[in-house]
């Protein structure tokens, strides 16, 4: 008997990029993620961190060789008709795993079959198939119509870059360096009066350092609203750097909030609220200042959490001062300050 019919979409999703505590980063990644039923099929497949092969950082001729493929208008790029559906994100090794699928043709409709965790040409069902997850039997109007979507519009574009309005010069290009690393392009600036409509396009984001006055800020919205340009704005909590580096990642999130796994955070009383739509893995990290402005970095918490919300204790040490507490998932990222 035929699986019944799923619906098929494609929305912007992003992996956040991230300054690890050893040294070591995460890079930023945007990519077009798959929906089955309105959700996210990433959302079914535990806490994979992952992204789809349709990523805005791809060439073009490749981005057009995934889409075609998972038209079926060229061949499957592993045997048995098995497609890359998410794959690693610093990578896209198959050797660091990879989650594929059969992609098959039922009449007119399109069928998503066999998933499964795959590091090399074969996969083992047996031993590493999602065997909760599909099949899915998508209408092949609907198919065709939204992949088809992304070769009329070309690759989908990301502006990953961020304008930093400021007076700590110092600060701002600890804070540039920190972005590129992670992958997203980033420039320094005191306002952006008489810069070219073109240049400005660029920006997904303009955030201000604490210093820049409310004239200076209201300069730049101008400076952006007459080149008809929308941009996130992002004011920055204080300087530090991973903290920024969260705000920024924060605000460039293109992704629809209701398709976001992590939708709610709060910081008062001694603790943290956190929601979240599906099970993933949540890490909370509190950054304080002291009165000598130095930056203490505390780690909250680490672990699994189920759909719905949740409270966390946060230490003593998480409370002192001037505190800030971020919560980031593979996919997002949410900052508060400390409400008292």
């Amino acid at each position: 008997m035929p699986a019944e019919y799923a619906t098929f979409g494609l929305a912007p999703a992003m992996r956040a990029g991230e300054l690890l505590a050893n040294g070591d980063h995460q890079v930023h990644r945007d990519f077009v993620d798959f929906l089955v039923d309105g959700r996210p099929l990433l959302f079914q497949l535990s806490d994979l961190d992952a992204v789809s092969p349709l990523a805005s950082d791809i060439p073009p001729a490749i981005f057009t060789e995934h889409v075609r493929g998972l038209l079926l208008e060229t061949d499957a790029p592993l045997p048995d008709g098995r497609h890359v559906i998410y794959g690693c994100p610093e990578c896209a090794d198959l050797a660091c795993g990879a989650v594929t699928a059969v992609i098959d043709r039922d009449g007119g409709d399109f069928v998503w079959r066999d998933f499964a965790w795959q590091t090399d040409e074969h996969a083992d069902l047996e031993l590493n198939g999602y065997h909760g997850i599909g099949p899915f039997r998508f209408r092949g109007t609907e198919y065709r119509a939204a992949l088809a979507a992304l070769l009329d519009g070309g690759t989908p574009s990301a502006r990953r870059r961020v304008l930093l309005i400021g007076a700590r010069v110092a600060l701002l290009a600890k804070l540039a360096a920190a972005l590129r690393t992670i992958g997203i392009g980033a420039d320094i600036a005191h306002d952006a009066h008489g810069v070219p409509a073109e240049e400005l396009r660029a920006y997904g984001a303009v955030a201000f350092g604490r210093t820049v006055t409310a004239e200076e800020r209201a300069a730049v919205r101008r400076s952006f609203d007459r080149a008809g340009i929308e941009v996130a704005y992002v004011e920055g909590l204080a300087p530090i750097v991973p903290l920024l580096v969260a705000q920024i990642e924060h605000a460039l999130d293109r992704s629809p909030a209701e398709q976001r796994r992590l939708t709610r955070l709060v910081a008062a009383d001694g603790e943290a609220g956190v929601e979240v739509t599906s099970p993933c893995r949540v890490r909370l990290t509190a950054y304080r200042l002291d009165r000598l402005y130095r930056t203490h970095t505390h780690e909250v918490f680490d672990g699994l959490l189920e759909p719905g919300r949740h409270r966390i204790t946060l230490d003593a040490k998480a409370r002192k001062g001037e505190s800030y507490v971020v919560a980031r998932t593979a996919g997002s990222v949410l900052v508060e300050a400390m409400a008292r």
